[in-house]
């Protein structure tokens, strides 16, 4: 990568890892720090713990669209600030009530898909899996910080001191996103997919509903888990003080062992073969946790399998959407992808709990969870090779008239050009192109300036 790209990277990984730290750092402690506000019930608790899901997803979409038609940049930073002013509001309240209000204020912030189409742009084609691995990478190592950070801080200043850090961690983020994320050299110009890409077809293209229901199903999944694996490491004598002892070396060198599949699946062009592996991983890692979850031996292997295929499916899932998407539409497919990964750990928490207190047991949450991966497996296997394609921007000469039709037609007749979406009134084309088969010949052509983005 170069110093720009993973200067990008970088920073947008510690905006993700500010943000998620906040999310995650609730979940151990707000059952039973949640008792001491006013008016709480076992039932407005839940709603405090979802309701942050719930107004992310909401809002994934709608804002991700927004961001495929003004800079990106200034979305993000206004997020963040909603994420600050939901903590403070939570801080200062001393009833459950003003807690849910903040945590659905926190939520209205969804800029996840905004950085990752912020990512995209400022990562080239062949960058962009390792790009998306570091950030899969981060959401991992939150989660295991925030597990061992949030009792902590909890136990020294309580639930208000909790909501004060994840405020404090959001403007860090602002910091990021203002002084230290660079700005991408071609800015969107307007929204084409308002005019030339409905978000029905988005909605309803093939290959990314296949994307979008796998990333509902590795978070469902990881949220029904973790309602039994503490529980697991308990009844192996391993005490709640020790549990980091297990989750930080399983999950470091889960990152370090997926580095190669990931340079397989973008080098080598083996994203489909890399996928499938890591859906098939998740699925036997499941089975092995069901059989072996009596012993701590069989519980830390069951872990190193499941956090391997979750990390690299982090790291593939965003990367395809952003090969996928069509033209000038990344904002928007990847708001439809966010919604649905916050859609997963809020009905998987929630179903996942209901199954447990109808009496089932934990064996069967965990294989009801690898029935639901089988299904994502048997999704994967016809899913074909995505496309190797560059993004670019062509920038029309302002003295010339085109008619729509016939320039997309010249467009698509020139070879390595695969995929076209106009936007004459703002002066742009935006472009998927093989690199490598467009030619000088093809680009000393075109009726404009070609950037690549």
């Amino acid at each position: 990568m170069t110093a720009s790209e993973l200067r990008a990277v970088f920073a947008l990984a510690g905006i993700f890892a500010m943000r998620m730290m906040g999310l995650f750092m609730i979940m151990p402690v707000i059952a039973l720090y949640g008792r001491q506000l006013s008016a709480a019930t076992p039932g407005r608790i839940g709603l405090a713990v979802g309701i942050y899901g719930l107004t992310q997803a909401l809002l994934q979409i709608p804002i991700g669209r927004w961001s495929d038609r003004t800079p990106r940049k200034p979305v993000i930073v206004a997020g963040l600030l909603l994420f600050v002013l939901g903590a403070v509001v939570a801080a200062l309240s001393t009833s459950i009530w003003g807690v849910i209000a903040g945590r659905a204020l926190q939520g209205s912030g969804a800029i996840s898909a905004v950085a990752l189409a912020l990512l995209a742009d400022l990562t080239r084609e062949e960058q962009r899996t390792k790009a998306m691995s570091v950030v899969g990478m981060t959401i991992g190592l939150s989660f295991a910080l925030a597990f061992i950070l949030g009792p902590l801080i909890a136990g020294q200043w309580g639930l208000s001191g909790l909501f004060w850090a994840t405020a404090a961690m959001a403007l860090a983020g602002v910091f990021l996103a203002i002084w230290v994320v660079p700005s991408p050299h071609v800015q969107p110009h307007a929204d084409p997919t308002r005019r030339l890409v409905p978000l029905t077809r988005i909605l309803l293209h093939p290959e990314l509903a296949r994307l979008n229901f796998g990333v509902f199903t590795l978070h469902l999944v990881m949220a029904a888990s973790w309602l039994l694996v503490p529980a697991w490491l308990v009844h192996a004598h391993l005490p709640v003080a020790h549990h980091a002892r297990v989750y930080l070396p399983v999950m470091l060198l889960a990152f370090v062992a997926v580095v190669p599949f990931i340079i397989v699946a973008e080098k080598r062009r083996r994203m489909k073969q890399m996928f499938a592996m890591a859906v098939a991983t998740m699925l036997v890692s499941l089975l092995w946790l069901a059989a072996w979850h009596a012993s701590l031996v069989g519980i830390v292997s069951g872990l190193f399998l499941y956090f391997m295929a979750f990390n690299l499916l982090e790291a593939l899932l965003p990367s395809l959407v952003s090969k996928i998407s069509p033209a000038g539409s990344k904002g928007a497919a990847m708001g439809i992808y966010s919604t649905w990964q916050f859609m997963g750990p809020a009905i998987g928490g929630t179903l996942g709990g209901v199954l447990l207190g109808a009496q089932m047991s934990g064996t069967g949450l965990v294989l009801l969870g690898a029935v639901v991966v089988a299904i994502w497996l048997v999704l994967v296997a016809d899913m074909r090779q995505p496309p190797y394609l560059n993004n670019a921007i062509l920038h029309l000469l302002p003295t010339q008239r085109f008619d729509p039709q016939r320039l997309q037609e010249e467009l698509l007749q020139v070879a390595g050009i695969v995929e076209v979406a106009l936007a004459i009134e703002d002066g742009v084309v935006y472009l998927k192109a093989d690199k490598e088969r467009l030619t000088e010949a093809g680009m000393s052509a075109l009726p404009g300036s070609l950037v690549w983005v």
